[in-house]
């Protein structure tokens, strides 16, 4: 079973800067990508960024430029910077997982989310 808690969602200004954090527990070793993704009041939850075992990564259209994902072993970070309004959203980390016919566990694991406002 993988775990993940994110942290480091808040309320900030437009222009400013934040930096999420996801941490994964259990049985990392099956891990064999992670990403963000995240959801607005009436809207699908869709992907932000993502980082896959070879250290390859891939931004949304929507941030490339403002937003930065790493990942630090199964430890995954969103440095969020020049928000804006339309950021405003719980984001949620996500991590996918080796399944196979011999290997049990879910193919997803979802974190809590953690809310990020971004106000005028």
């Amino acid at each position: 079973q993988v775990r993940l808690v994110e942290s480091g969602g808040g309320l900030v200004q437009h222009g400013e800067s934040l930096r999420l954090s996801c941490t994964a527990s259990g049985d990392t070793a099956r891990i064999v990508g992670m990403a963000w993704y995240r959801q607005a009041p009436g809207t699908q939850r869709d992907l932000v960024a993502a980082v896959n075992n070879g250290g390859g990564t891939s931004v949304a259209d929507s941030v490339k430029g403002r937003f930065a994902v790493s990942r630090d072993g199964a430890n995954l970070y969103l440095q969020m910077n020049d928000l804006k309004l339309e950021d405003t959203a719980v984001y949620y980390c996500a991590s996918f997982n080796l399944v196979t016919t011999s290997t049990s566990g879910d193919a997803a694991t979802w974190g809590q989310g953690t809310q990020v406002i971004v106000s005028s």
